[in-house]
């Protein structure tokens, strides 16, 4: 059975107070619900900046942490970049790779998150590459297509996908309050699990998916009802302790629904 996975995407937010704050609330919770946490994992992804005080933090939790990105190469003259073994040394067990945020706003190619796969793999990182389509190419019929060659053009070629994490975030879902119907969503999974099944070196049948794209807790029991759903990556929501906290609980809920 595949084991449920919250992750708290922070994008461009925090202080070194509100991260104290949501950590401490979140940590916690922690402490307070040992079985919630033995059928979920949970992890925050905060920004560079915050990153070794949020691992300070939550060294003796069950919560883990991870970054947002890496670069592609491993040291050099590359100024803004950070490299994945930099990450790992860190502490960090996670990266977020190929968000659509980094593809619109940065140009990032499926090649180019296929490198940086590589380089987090090679690291020692688990990662977590999102694939998903905007809402043009979903009312042209387009979805699948997109998918699919954002998931070949990332996988094809790799070594070492054990620990491989799918999320798929419908463009037209991320911080507009849209979220896929859980039919929209199963269907996705389904077919993104299928596309791994053509790829030699993953496992789709044990390959943890996630939903993103507008998650809430007031939605969220409906998607991981699903499945092919095995968690979320979670944006606004993960910046309020009670918010991610319910995400989190509903997943831990849905995982022993699913071992029954």
């Amino acid at each position: 059975m595949r084991q449920g996975l919250v992750v708290g995407n922070w994008k461009m937010h925090g202080s070194r107070a509100s991260v104290e704050a949501l950590l401490g609330s979140l940590l916690d919770a922690d402490v307070a619900q040992g079985a919630v946490v033995a059928r979920v994992e949970a992890a925050v992804c905060p920004t560079y900046v915050h990153l070794a005080q949020a691992l300070d933090l939550c060294a003796e939790s069950s919560i883990a942490v991870g970054a947002q990105d890496c670069s592609h190469m491993q040291s050099g003259a590359y100024t803004g970049e950070v490299a994945a073994e930099m990450l790992a040394e860190l502490g960090c067990h996670w990266v977020i790779l190929g968000h659509s945020e980094r593809r619109q706003y940065h140009a990032e190619s499926d090649d180019l998150v296929a490198a940086k796969l590589a380089a987090a793999v090679e690291a020692g990182l688990q990662p977590i590459v999102c694939v998903g389509e905007t809402r043009e190419q979903r009312e042209a019929g387009e979805a699948q297509v997109v998918v699919a060659a954002q998931l070949q053009g990332a996988l094809t070629g790799q070594v070492g996908l054990a620990a491989l994490v799918v999320a798929y975030e419908p463009v037209w879902a991320i911080g507009t309050g849209l979220t896929a119907t859980p039919e929209q969503a199963q269907d996705m999974h389904t077919f993104i699990r299928g596309c791994l099944a053509d790829i030699d070196a993953v496992d789709a049948a044990a390959t943890r998916l996630l939903y993103g794209g507008s998650v809430k807790a007031a939605n969220v029991a409906q998607l991981f009802a699903q499945p092919d759903i095995d968690g979320a990556l979670v944006g606004g929501a993960a910046l309020v302790a009670e918010e991610f906290q319910a995400i989190i609980d509903a997943a831990a809920v849905a995982a022993e629904c699913h071992s029954e």
